[in-house]
């Protein structure tokens, strides 16, 4: 297997699922700062042009909530066998997907990488994040993982996220969320987690935003 990977929330729930299953897997980074992900070969194995993307011998699978499903149904492992529970877990996992992800990266960006500010944009997406995170924490302050009592891709899924909270609430990260706080920590104690930091430090990117990175993240505004 061959994992395409930048140290980006979504890449790194995928190698945690990868080491929870201990699967030996190369990596090809893809460093998004320089524009790799534009790249005509890259192109040719995720034509959305993002990370992460999962070659596995014929098959190939981008989208990192994808690639934890394929990977999931494939081994029969961090996925409930009982159609009840899956669909537990299939809701958390997808109020992920569909909630905590998109509106942490919306919040990132306006906080962080917007060239003006905009009060709006930042109000109206952290307010959406600090919601998610307590639909979240009602969740967790009565169950131990996501999905019940049983540790699945659901809570990968969160876990890659929610390691990005000081980035959008600061030096309180996820204080106002105690549950929250706890599941991560949690997860900070499973050996996966740690060999996926490792690998995250193991891995030298870009780092500077400065114009060649702003056009490589964000094209659509190059000619504004």
């Amino acid at each position: 297997m061959n994992l395409y990977f930048h140290a980006t929330p979504n890449s790194m729930k995928v190698a945690v699922l990868l080491y929870e299953m201990a699967l030996p897997f190369d990596v090809t980074p893809i460093d998004i700062f320089k524009g790799e992900q534009h790249s005509p070969a890259f192109r040719a194995v995720n034509p959305n042009g993002k990370v992460p993307a999962l070659v596995d011998d014929e098959v190939t699978v981008f989208d990192s909530h994808a690639i934890l499903l394929y990977l999931a149904e494939k081994h029969g492992r961090f996925t409930p066998a009982e159609l009840s529970t899956k669909a537990v877990m299939l809701s958390w996992l997808q109020l992920v997907a569909t909630g905590l992800s998109p509106y942490s990266g919306q919040a990132i960006h306006f906080l962080h990488y917007a060239p003006e500010d905009l009060p709006y944009a930042k109000n109206r997406y952290v307010k959406e994040i600090e919601r998610t995170y307590q639909v979240l924490e009602t969740r967790l302050g009565t169950s131990e993982w996501l999905a019940g009592g049983d540790y699945t891709i659901a809570d990968m899924a969160l876990w890659g996220w929610a390691a990005s909270a000081g980035y959008i609430f600061g030096d309180e990260g996820l204080d106002d969320f105690p549950a929250v706080k706890r599941f991560m920590t949690a997860m900070s104690k499973r050996p996966a987690v740690q060999q996926a930091l490792a690998l995250k430090a193991g891995h030298t990117f870009k780092a500077a935003l400065d114009d060649e990175t702003r056009k490589a993240l964000f094209p659509q505004n190059a000619n504004s």
